[in-house]
């Protein structure tokens, strides 16, 4: 196939097309460097640039504060559910954790491997539908930090804004909205996000870390683990993912360059997403979307219709039209469309077209 479908994957996910031109341009040789991203030196002064340009865009993007780190590390966002609790995790301590859908509950899981960790809200009793209020969370004032995940990719809820948990260190997995939208940064310990869903390919976490955590850090952590030792380093204490990275950089000139900004950013991602939450709404049953209205994701549009049946048609005839990739997670069935910050509004007007037309012919 010669044309680009419409890609609703959640990940890895549509990357923005300015950012892949780019990259193809320059794919057999960096300009003056006469070598691929891929091949050169992660010491080398071409590398150099495209490390600290993905790093600026970031640190600028987010107003992420002088007092923060930003780590590239391997492992994926996987990778910081053991990694967080072996680095802040003391012995003696607990970490409250907040769990609003599929990912959130992997990281609690890991965590537990490590050290003693307790559920400050689950959402799994109205399968994963909702998130709390601040009211509802039963937090432990001494906690060594809570976390919670912005974004259930699986589910499609979302926070709109941070929790409140007082002076406990706040830790996020921001994975599948990183760079949709503005936040407070400084109300951060920690943040940290897989590059597959929305700014990179797979292969590379971003993890943003407060510097006075680093104090927490034990000594005899494995290298790879030990945040102390990639702050030090500047994430170059192995060969880091350079490609991935180098397609960080590219994502986020678009970002800066091209959107100009993350407050834009949100306001055409709030667009696209009400194209589709409009045709669910106004469906009249057909479509039956999961995630409850006050906490529905700009990312990740999840919905079911009347049967199985009916669910696995939509998706076989979606993908013969171009919409590709709207197969929802094995674990709660449905349909997802995925439309992170490279998704384009006319593949949310195409996808809320074929669902008319669907309902049309079907419902």
């Amino acid at each position: 196939m010669s044309d680009r479908v419409f890609n609703f994957s959640a990940g890895p996910a549509a990357l923005p097309l300015p950012a892949l031109e780019r990259a193809h341009e320059n794919f057999l040789s960096l300009p003056g460097v006469g070598a691929s991203a891929m091949e050169i030196s992660h010491r080398s002064a071409a590398y150099s640039e495209i490390h600290e340009r993905a790093k600026s865009n970031i640190k600028q993007l987010l107003g992420v504060p002088d007092s923060h780190h930003i780590l590239f590390m391997q492992g994926g966002a996987t990778l910081q559910f053991s990694a967080m609790a072996m680095n802040f995790l003391g012995e003696g301590q607990s970490a409250d954790y907040i769990t609003t859908g599929s990912w959130g509950s992997k990281a609690i899981k890991e965590a537990q491997n490590i050290g003693t960790c307790r559920e400050a809200w689950s959402g799994k009793a109205g399968n994963f539908s909702d998130v709390p209020a601040d009211g509802d969370l039963d937090l432990d004032a001494n906690a060594a930090y809570c976390h919670y995940t912005s974004n259930e990719t699986i589910q499609g809820v979302e926070y709109q804004t941070e929790p409140e948990v007082g002076d406990v260190p706040l830790i996020c997995d921001a994975s599948s909205d990183f760079l949709a939208r503005p936040i407070a940064m400084d109300k951060y310990a920690m943040l940290y996000a897989g590059a597959q869903k929305n700014v990179g390919p797979a292969g590379v976490a971003v993890v943003i870390l407060r510097e006075d955590m680093l104090e927490r850090v034990p000594d005899g952590l494995p290298s790879v683990l030990d945040y102390k030792v990639f702050a030090e380093n500047d994430s170059l204490y192995n060969t880091p993912p350079c490609w991935a990275i180098y397609i960080i950089s590219l994502s986020t000139d678009w970002l800066v360059n091209d959107i100009g900004g993350l407050a834009k950013m949100e306001e055409i991602n709030k667009d696209k997403a009400a194209v589709l939450y409009d045709v669910i709404d106004n469906s009249g049953g057909f479509y039956s979307g999961h995630a409850a209205t006050g906490c529905r994701s700009l990312m990740n549009v999840t919905w079911r219709l009347p049967s199985e049946d009916l669910d696995k048609k939509f998706i076989a005839d979606a993908a013969a039209a171009g919409l590709s990739e709207l197969k929802g997670h094995r674990s709660v069935g449905g349909i997802r469309a995925s439309i992170y910050n490279a998704m384009p509004k006319a593949g949310c007007i195409a996808l809320a077209e074929f669902m008319k037309a669907f309902q049309q012919k079907n419902g």
